[in-house]
């Protein structure tokens, strides 16, 4: 049956991706629902809620309100809520109930805005989409609001290392591993310096200094939206990867015979991140191809090493791919599809929640094709720029 999934799990969903792309932000999101939702997020995917504060509530939707659609009480509640606690801006995230009666949630964010003074968002989630989408969303809709102009910082000494936008870094897809760290390292290891890192380790002032990159590094879908406004405010180019140590999984496929090239081999996962552990593996002579449930990018620049990609939105689809598969790299909630005795597990805290949060490692690392598509991108960025002096000579 489509659209059913009887033996697997599910990924979080657009709400949770919304708010875990916002969480250290400093602003106050709201998730408009019945109560439930809130716990579900902070329980199952929210690895930062016990150590990190942050203000995500709940409206606590009733069943009077949901009938006859009160926004005034949720409107009056974000503003004595905002008021005492003041936040660096508001956004309200919808939800199933108040999608299906209508509810306008960029009108009433306006309104909010315009009687706290402080930016104001309303995302059109639902519940039923992946929480890619509310990353990209929420993540886009930061950068248009508060990446800032462009800035000089002076004269160039043609020393100055090159400065990379982190986009689409979360718990969701890296989990607590201390990738975000391991990540800027690989960075100063190859003469380069995180710029702003959407959005983990990242305030607002961070957001703001995103226009003075020289490249955007997209390491998840979610990163995909601010990726394209930071192109087309301040002509910043982007590459799709992440730089990754295969090892440890290589060795994990040794253990089963797959090293020699002799075994069908399928990563199951986000694109981004299943498409950068099949090219590191692809590297130590190891072939693999990537199925993919969730959204998916549609540019032939984030597959550049052309391997294997299915996009498999059904159960269905994933049983019929992997039942001919001799190895199956994927989080252990998949066991029941693919089996134990062809299961590599790698944890994904976006499928699993936190099951297996100590289990999650840390890919970070190696990366040689990464680094050349940035400076092949900044190379060609820096070619296209106009010759200062020419511009309008005769």
């Amino acid at each position: 049956m489509k659209q059913t999934f009887a033996l697997i799990s599910t990924y979080s969903s657009d709400q949770f991706g919304i708010c875990s792309a916002l969480y250290e932000l400093g602003g106050m999101v709201i998730i408009h629902d019945a109560s439930g939702c809130n716990s579900t997020y902070t329980t199952h995917d929210e690895p930062r809620w016990y150590d990190m504060d942050s203000m995500v509530y709940i409206s606590a939707l009733s069943r009077n309100e949901t009938i006859l659609g009160r926004d005034s009480k949720l409107i009056e509640d974000i503003l004595d809520t905002a008021g005492k606690y003041r936040p660096k801006f508001v956004a309200i995230v919808g939800a199933p109930v108040p999608y299906m009666i209508g509810t306008d949630y960029k009108a009433i964010a306006k309104l909010v805005e315009d009687k706290l003074g402080i930016p104001g968002f309303g995302f059109d989630s639902n519940g039923m989409q992946y929480y890619t989408r509310g990353m990209r969303d929420a993540l886009k809709a930061v950068a248009e609001r508060f990446a800032v102009e462009r800035t000089e910082s002076g004269e160039e000494t043609g020393k100055e290392p090159i400065k990379v936008n982190l986009l689409g870094v979360t718990p969701l897809d890296f989990g607590m591993t201390g990738a975000v760290g391991s990540l800027k390292k690989w960075l100063a290891e190859h003469g380069m310096v995180c710029n702003s890192c959407y959005a983990m380790g990242c305030d607002i002032d961070e957001i703001a200094k995103a226009g003075n990159a020289d490249i955007s590094l997209v390491v998840s879908y979610g990163g995909t939206g601010a990726a394209k406004v930071l192109k087309e405010r301040f002509g910043i180019p982007y590459v799709y990867g992440i730089p990754m140590n295969a090892s440890e999984i290589a060795e994990k496929i040794g253990d089963r015979g797959g090293a020699d090239g002799s075994k069908d081999i399928v990563i199951i996962g986000e694109q981004v991140y299943s498409l950068s552990l099949a090219e590191a593996l692809k590297n130590l002579g190891i072939k693999a191809r990537v199925l993919c449930q969730l959204d998916r990018v549609r540019d032939s620049k984030v597959n550049e090493e052309k391997i294997e990609f299915i996009y498999t939105p059904e159960e269905d689809d994933v049983i019929k791919e992997t039942k001919e598969a001799d190895l199956v790299i994927a989080d252990p909630l998949y066991g029941p599809i693919c089996g134990a005795g062809k299961l590599i597990e790698l944890p994904h805290m976006a499928f699993s929640g936190r099951m297996f949060e100590n289990d999650i490692p840390n890919l970070i690392g190696d990366g040689e094709q990464i680094y050349n598509r940035i400076m092949k991108e900044v190379k060609r960025s820096d070619e296209q720029k106009p010759t200062p002096g020419f511009a309008g000579e005769t």
